[in-house]
């Protein structure tokens, strides 16, 4: 990431290493990296900003379209506050070769609770979504 003498705003000198995932963007206190928006939800000639409100718990996506006309989208941050619930992989000793043939990834047993009867869905596990949580 660079910064734009012109415009203050940081932009990425090396589009073709970027996965597009938006994560910087998401991530950023300040609200200083532009990106340009996917073409499913905005064309070309478009601005996009984020705001994440850490005390509130959301991010805002505030889209500008080329006709002049703008759009807001509100969503909850639905991660672990940042620096929490990272695993400490070097205390977990190493996958068995057993392990490493299988088709599963690490922790998919324990963290999908295949090892409880298969894989749950929210009905059967008795839970439902939370108002305003929906995708």
């Amino acid at each position: 990431m660079h910064i734009d003498q012109t415009y203050r705003r940081a932009y990425n000198i090396e589009p073709n290493m970027c996965w597009e995932c938006y994560s910087c963007v998401k991530a950023c206190p300040q609200n200083a990296i532009d990106v340009r928006g996917y073409a499913d939800f905005a064309p070309l000639g478009h601005s996009v900003r984020v705001i994440r409100d850490e005390e509130k718990g959301t991010i805002a996506w505030k889209i500008k379209y080329r006709n002049g006309m703008e759009k807001n989208f509100l969503s909850p941050i639905t991660t672990k506050p940042w620096g929490q619930a990272i695993p400490q992989l070097a205390n977990i000793p190493g996958p068995s070769k057993e392990m490493r043939d299988s088709q599963l990834l690490y922790n998919e047993p324990k963290w999908i609770r295949m090892d409880d009867g298969g894989l749950h869905t929210l009905q059967s596990a008795g839970l439902k979504l939370k108002k305003g949580v929906y995708y």
